[in-house]
């Protein structure tokens, strides 16, 4: 079982365990946590929402009398089948289904937010604080052999045989379920589409909303999407950002259709957005037909302050985000696999027009994935990535104490990189080339601006793909490089 968002109201008059109470026995009411599914473990959730596993225990308890969970010995606590206390909504359909159902670091990926323009280089570079790169010490090679293995052994013809354009149904179903508990992505297994990479997703989208489209994105922005929708007929805007992200109050001057942004963690920037903003975007998408925000969410798994931000889609009630997510930041990025949730208006738009394109990904591929995230593998991969990120994130925060009379730190709540903005004003290219001469390769803020480029005095310092050592080794390399002591 995955970690469940939870939304707890500190104000509200219901206590936080009646809240994790009434959030789970709804859940199991509403056939969104199945007859035999496991629950996270009381440690877990209370860490994971940073409440006392006291709190967690008392829901538990109160869901244990009432017989909608059960114990079992050394094993966890499990949904019970309770099917005649479903509530059904006036049409006679449950509420959880809508109508119409049926240490080193890993090569870059596009899906990995490569970088555009690349910093000056060092013949010798020592360490590369790149920010696209991740830890693959600690992928489950065995895991994925013995999947992969099982897969091939029990295959039939039909493993082989043409699949579902939008994808196999049960990763679709395992995608839906995954994104319901983990970031409160509300859809049903129909409205996800399956694509190898981010790119073929934006592709297929141009195809949805049409040509010519004049679109919003943040300055600065993940260089790469901008590009892609530069090569389309778009009109592009960008925008400037403040410190709780894009400016809504802006898209009404822009007269833009579409806005791309990364609300739960801007790349590069790190900016979480907070609700007040999430709240005018999507009263900004509602004021007109045909306006849509396409949200990236491609890297919400790592957060190291504050409790887990749900995805703007999970506060859109009509229909206007369109959600883009991706495994290789959590996974690896050789996997290739990513997904796009259509809302209901456009899956019927894909279904008329672009239901033809064949999905990107091998069905073998689907299947492993599915089995991986179906069983408890990736759970359990996040868990231990989660923690070896946070270690090295406050190793590095750590080091970087002596660097703050001089720099600004930003953007240290989530993700694989924080920023270092000079408070002097110094250029970024010096900066660069500073660190450079002591072979350790830094990567600018001006890589990810489409204006105003010459004016950053901000490096990004990727800690994913470097070990700990390195940390250490680089960060005594730049004080030497920037005279810090």
């Amino acid at each position: 079982m995955y970690d469940m968002t939870i939304r707890l109201q500190t104000d509200s008059k219901s206590c936080l365990y009646e809240q994790i109470y009434e959030y789970i026995k709804k859940e199991i009411r509403e056939e969104k946590l199945l007859a035999g599914e496991r629950l996270p473990s009381t440690r877990s959730l209370a860490e994971y929402l940073q409440v006392a596993r006291s709190t967690v225990d008392y829901a538990y308890s109160q869901l244990l009398s009432e017989g909608y969970i059960e114990a079992r010995p050394c094993r966890g606590y499990f949904v019970c089948p309770v099917e005649g206390l479903f509530s059904l909504d006036s049409s006679g359909e449950s509420p959880g289904r809508a109508k119409g159902e049926a240490g080193g670091c890993a090569a870059l990926s596009e899906d990995a937010r490569p970088g555009v323009c690349k910093p000056p280089e060092s013949r010798a570079a020592k360490v590369d604080f790149s920010p696209y790169d991740i830890d693959m010490s600690g992928f489950p090679f065995s895991v994925w052999k013995k999947i992969t293995k099982n897969i091939l052994t029990e295959a039939n013809g039909e493993l082989f045989a043409r699949g579902e354009a939008q994808g196999d149904l049960e990763l679709r179903r395992t995608i839906c379920r995954y994104l319901h508990s983990s970031r409160g992505v509300n859809c049903r297994p129909e409205q996800i589409i399956v694509g190898a990479g981010n790119d073929y997703l934006l592709l297929l989208l141009e195809k949805i909303l049409g040509r010519h489209v004049r679109i919003a994105m943040e300055n600065p922005t993940y260089k790469r999407s901008y590009r892609i929708f530069r090569s389309f007929a778009y009109e592009i805007v960008t925008v400037d950002m403040d410190e709780g992200g894009i400016q809504a109050r802006k898209l009404e001057q822009e007269n833009v259709t579409a806005v791309y942004c990364m609300p739960s963690h801007q790349f590069p920037t790190g900016i979480v957005m907070p609700i007040g903003r999430r709240m005018e975007l999507l009263k900004w998408a509602d004021g007109e037909e045909g306006r849509y925000l396409i949200e990236d969410d491609y890297d919400s798994e790592f957060r190291y302050l504050g409790k887990p931000v749900p995805a703007l889609q999970a506060s859109d009630k009509h229909a206007k985000v369109i959600y883009i997510g991706t495994f290789s930041k959590a996974i690896a990025p050789a996997i290739r696999v990513s997904f796009m949730v259509l809302p209901e208006t456009l899956l019927e738009k894909y279904l008329r027009d672009c239901s033809f394109y064949s999905c990107t990904v091998s069905r073998i591929d689907q299947s492993i994935l599915n089995e991986f995230i179906r069983d408890g593998y990736f759970e359990r991969h996040l868990n231990k990535m989660r923690k070896i990120y946070r270690a090295k994130h406050e190793l590095l925060l750590g080091e970087l104490q002596d660097f703050r009379g001089g720099f600004v730190i930003s953007g240290e709540n989530a993700g694989l990189h924080l920023l270092l903005t000079s408070r002097s004003g110094t250029p970024e290219r010096a900066l660069l080339e500073k660190a450079a001469s002591e072979g350790v390769r830094l990567y600018g803020l001006s890589d990810s601006m489409t204006k105003n480029a010459s004016a950053s005095s901000t490096v990004l310092l990727g800690f994913g793909g470097v070990t700990e050592t390195q940390i250490l080794e680089g960060i005594a390399r730049l004080k030497k490089a920037w005279s810090l002591g």
